[in-house]
């Protein structure tokens, strides 16, 4: 299959699921199971699809860091065990471990609650020629921050600034940050791996009776589970705030991982398919040095 056909097909696949303007989207209007034509009996040809699209993956990666204009920023964000780590370390399985960088956020520390909220994914952003992997990111505190507002408490704000508007105020300030990134060539991409209750029971029953996988389960995902309205709540009112054309939502269903991870390969494929990426082109003069290399070594034969 040629690459604009792999691409046209990247986009049917992904764009049902992309949120632009966040206005009319409402979380309950996706289906977690929803695996658009794909069955069950289809895995195989599903794999076959993923694994074509990591290795279009590959091919605009190396097109990406040679031509040095663009950076690519994906961020996942999901309930615990939606199947983030594994969707990053298949769909990215292809590409070269020198053009991706990967940070993953996890609690604050002292350092990063004394500045703010923005600052410490702020140092991770990915180099020009560069895929960066947020697992996690500044989408936190519009988050868990939310869901436990004793964690604003840790943060040293001016009493008068954590009022009712702070998280009007916090996805204005993430729209014009990530419109800032987009005008400095660096996209981002968003994906919400949206897993249902019950699935994610079912994965956590499966961490705790499988010896294997015993080191997967925390007892914080317990607790965490116990606020799960809440955090579906936070969820919509985070992506209907900030899915901007510059910077879109994925709302990727995540019941089924295989679904899943092509799903987001594709939006990958097809974001990179817009950049108009190309190799250099080399001047002239530059080609009458590359000839001039190549007879030197000729004649040392």
């Amino acid at each position: 299959m040629r690459r604009k056909e792999l691409i046209q097909r990247a986009r049917e696949v992904s764009r049902p699921f992309r949120v632009e303007k966040g206005e009319a989207f409402r979380l309950k209007h996706v289906d977690p199971g929803d695996t658009l034509e794909f069955t069950a009996e289809d895995k195989p040809r599903a794999r076959e699809a993923l694994a074509m699209g990591v290795e279009l993956l590959a091919e605009f990666q190396d097109l990406l860091y040679a031509q040095d204009r663009w950076a690519l920023l994906l961020i996942f964000q999901a309930m615990d065990a939606a199947g983030k780590d594994g969707t990053i370390k298949h769909v990215m399985s292809g590409v070269n471990p020198q053009g991706c960088q990967v940070s993953s956020f996890k609690a604050p520390s002292s350092v990063d609650l004394d500045h703010d909220f923005l600052w410490r994914s702020n140092q991770a952003l990915p180099e020009r020629g560069r895929i960066g992997i947020f697992n996690r990111s500044y989408y936190e505190e519009t988050l868990v921050v939310r869901v436990h507002p004793e964690l604003l408490e840790r943060q040293s704000l001016p009493a008068q600034l954590k009022d009712k508007d702070i998280w009007q105020h916090r996805f204005q300030d993430i729209r014009h940050y990530e419109c800032y990134l987009a005008r400095n060539g660096i996209a981002p991409l968003k994906f919400f791996l949206h897993v249902s209750k019950k699935e994610q029971k079912k994965r956590f029953m499966e961490r705790l009776e499988t010896p294997e996988k015993n080191w997967k389960f925390s007892a914080a995902d317990i607790r965490e589970r116990a606020h799960w309205d809440d955090y579906m709540e936070a969820y919509e009112d985070t992506i209907r705030h900030t899915a901007t054309p510059e910077a879109p939502w994925y709302v990727v269903p995540a019941d089924n991982k295989w679904f899943t991870r092509i799903v987001v390969a594709a939006a990958v494929i097809d974001a990179l398919g817009q950049l108009d990426l190309a190799y250099p082109v080399v001047s002239a003069e530059a080609r009458q040095r590359l000839q001039d290399a190549h007879q030197a070594l000729l004649a040392e034969d």
